[in-house]
């Protein structure tokens, strides 16, 4: 530790800081011990020949395909069962806000119509990236408990869910799927989800594995990083989420790492996921995602699609191929019943040989739980002069944009949800070039009308926002203009910048000088830039809202509901700001550039000042935090009060930050712990959080051990990664930590 470091720590935290020696800690590499799941499915394996076991090392793509062979439902994927060894089918589907249910037919007017196979009606939670805005994962885990219960009354019994790759380039397409910019927020949440999802016999699998950062040529760019960046950023969120969620299956990415591609990546699944992390599931590609019958030697244990690639006349690499290669001794049959082995203990681990049948879906009860997501995912971004929670006896009230007169906006591809009775307006196809996403799609629940639900007495008129004349006029009749703004995204496509798409910028733009009461709501699926935050009023992050999305809108609104959303990604200024001002095109994206630091720790490294820092929220009403006490053990544990000191009830997201003393300044400050505590007016609650230790650990590649050196660290708690309110130290003595 530098003596510039030391100093700069104990000014932070001031006199009377406290310094506590650490104690030494147990190991955290523990080998997963056997389980009944183990032992039956070596017992089925040994009864099989390499015959049966071949039926399970590949899946059928179902996808929008009009003949299904007998026993399929016509979900994404499908793997027949094996009744003469008492193995049921694997019908696998695409499931990150609920289950995918792509629209297969149309109308005389030209409107999608029906869903494909056996899906049916769905309940899209909010986005990904909004269930990681709540910092909440007993939301993650009960919204993945839902997703399963729909899942399973259509059928399914393996979801494509547990999007995990952090947000290192804010403009990826497939931000909204995912969980955010930082390993433990990521991880912690994820992990919940899964839990939620495995809880209810349906197998979830953890994906993109790994540096799957950007849909820009996905399929065959590599992301370049250093070993131990690497380790202690995107690895760690999949390392986190192993533990806490213990997903059935791993599915490996497109892109390539350090140049191997991910799914024929021996480092990646066999050296760091089996043997360093002892994963007992088994490693699925991602559709398409195979390149060559020895990935089964590089750690893939699953094909999907199998004539998705191959050189077997369209059979696919895991096809006849890998019979051959186990034929003539190129694979050996033993890693074919690895293969079946992991395969079968995680569909015997999750209930799947033995679930009960499936209750029926009770869709008015999943909407609620999708509604009280949104509710604390709805980030307050700025709230000047108290301009929200709008006044009760507001007499005038102008909404503008968004289609929020019928619904709101959702993020479109692999993750799509249909909604129950359908699309609010007509789903509008993008044509994009290389775009995996059908449709536009708008879900039924309508701010405008839960507003007008909500404001009785007051008279609130509706334009879309395309006339800016029109909606300025209405802007200036009014008392409070309210201007719904969106970003839409899609996996297959990038987005070209962060600005608003259209003419939006320049209509908010008008309002807000028509009006100087103007809220913006925005409907995105990622950060977004502001040009006009200086002359508006309030702005709310509504991300991508899910069923009874407008509802819970209008309950933020109105002030039913206290903010308590937190950002989980940095909004930068604008995108010179980002690592790559320009989204890596070529043949690979430096992300050497960050290394681990991700986000926030970029911003922090590169002394930054952000549009709005991760953690960063505001609400009705104003806690703070005292008591800060900072004990030893086998782990670190912090504790402190939090005190709501205003006249609303709320919740409230203390979080906790440790800085690292290395000299290197890889990252900064890491986010250690955090909580969601929900306080009366007056009332204070204590919060604890124990560190993980290898979040004050970096990776020693030689040792291929995290170690933690020896020095004084601080402890900072505070209300995002840039308002921290509490510090404390704690002096520690060199450790190492087996992967």
């Amino acid at each position: 530790m530098t003596v510039h470091h030391l100093r700069r720590s104990l000014l932070r935290c001031g006199v009377g800081a406290l310094v506590l020696a650490w104690l030494p800690m147990p190991s955290l590499a523990q080998a997963a011990q056997p389980t009944d799941a183990d032992a039956r499915a070596e017992r089925i394996v040994q009864k099989m020949p390499p015959e049966a076991l071949h039926g399970l090392v590949q899946s059928y793509f179902m996808g929008g395909t009009a003949k299904q062979p007998p026993g399929s439902i016509g979900a994404a994927g499908y793997v027949p069962a094996l009744p003469a060894y008492g193995i049921p089918a694997q019908q696998q589907n695409d499931a990150g806000i609920g289950p995918n249910n792509y629209p297969v037919g149309f109308d005389a007017r030209g409107w999608p119509t029906g869903v494909r196979g056996n899906a049916g009606d769905a309940t899209p939670l909010p986005s990904t990236l909004a269930l990681a805005a709540t910092w909440n994962p007993r939301l993650a885990e009960t919204g993945g408990r839902m997703i399963a219960d729909e899942a399973r009354a259509q059928g399914i019994n393996v979801l494509l869910a547990g999007g995990i790759n952090l947000s290192r380039e804010p403009r990826n397409g497939r931000t909204f799927e995912y969980f955010g910019e930082d390993p433990l927020l990521a991880g912690t949440m994820d992990g919940a989800e899964i839990r939620g999802i495995q809880s209810r016999h349906v197998v979830s699998t953890i994906k993109h594995f790994a540096l799957n950062a950007q849909e820009t040529n996905r399929l065959a760019i590599s992301s370049d990083i250093g070993e131990r960046a690497m380790r202690e950023s995107d690895l760690l969120a999949f390392e986190l989420a192993i533990e806490q969620g213990h997903p059935g299956a791993v599915m490996c990415g497109y892109n390539k790492v350090n140049g191997i591609y991910d799914c024929s990546n021996a480092h990646l699944l066999n050296d760091v996921l089996k043997r360093d992390w002892h994963y007992p599931g088994w490693v699925m590609t991602d559709w398409g995602g195979d390149h060559g019958v020895t990935d089964a030697l590089a750690g893939v244990d699953q094909v999907s699609g199998e004539d998705f690639t191959g050189d077997d006349n369209g059979k696919g690499n895991f096809g006849a191929p890998l019979m051959r290669a186990i034929a003539d001794h190129t694979i050996p049959v033993s890693r074919l019943q690895d293969m079946a082995r992991r395969i079968l203990r995680s569909m015997l681990a999750n209930g799947l040989f033995d679930a009960p049948p499936p209750k029926p879906v009770d869709f008015e009860a999943d909407a609620k739980v999708s509604q009280d997501a949104e509710e604390q995912a709805l980030v307050l971004l700025k709230n000047d002069a108290a301009q929200l929670p709008l006044d009760a006896h507001v007499q005038r009230i102008a909404v503008i944009g968004g289609h929020a007169d019928v619904g709101v906006l959702s993020g479109g591809g692999s993750a799509q949800v249909w909604p129950v009775h359908g699309p609010a307006i007509k789903p509008v196809h993008p044509d994009l070039h290389d775009s995996a996403s059908p449709w536009i799609v708008y879900d039924p629940s309508s701010p405008l009308r839960a507003l007008q639900q909500r404001f009785r007495k007051a008279r609130i008129d509706y334009v879309d926002g395309d006339d800016p004349a029109r909606a300025t006029a209405l802007a200036k009749s009014a008392d409070v203009a309210i201007v719904f703004a969106t970003q839409w995204e899609a996996e297959g496509i990038d987005l070209p910048n962060l600005s608003l798409p259209g003419h939006q910028d320049a209509l908010v733009t008008a309002v807000a000088a028509a009006n100087p009461h103007t809220v913006v709501v925005l409907e995105s699926g990622t950060a977004v830039r502001m040009p006009w935050l200086p002359n508006v009023a309030a702005v709310l992050e509504a991300w991508y809202p899910g069923a009874r999305g407008g509802e819970a809108i209008a309950d933020v609104l109105s002030g039913r509901v206290n903010p308590s959303g937190r950002l989980p990604i940095t909004f930068p200024r604008d995108e010179r700001q980002l690592p790559r001002p320009v989204i890596a095109g070529g043949a690979s994206a430096d992300y050497d550039v960050e290394g681990a630091a991700v986000g926030y720790k970029w911003f922090d490294r590169q002394k930054l000042e952000p549009l709005f820092p991760f953690g960063y929220g505001l609400s009705y009403t104003r806690f703070v935090y005292s008591d800060l006490k900072v004990s030893t053990g086998p782990r670190v544990t912090v504790s402190f009060v939090v005190r709501n000191m205003g006249s609303r009830a709320g919740m409230d997201t203390p979080q906790v930050y440790v800085d690292m003393p290395t000299a290197d300044g890889e990252a900064p400050r890491r986010l250690a712990g955090f909580d969601k505590v929900d306080l009366k007016p007056g009332e204070q609650a204590v919060v604890s959080a124990t560190i993980d230790p290898r979040l004050f650990a970096v990776f020693d590649v030689a040792a291929n051990r995290w170690r933690i050196d020896a020095g004084r660290y601080t402890v900072e708690v505070g209300h995002s990664s840039r308002d921290l309110a509490l510090c404390g130290t704690t002096d520690m003595k060199a450790a190492s930590i087996a992967p």
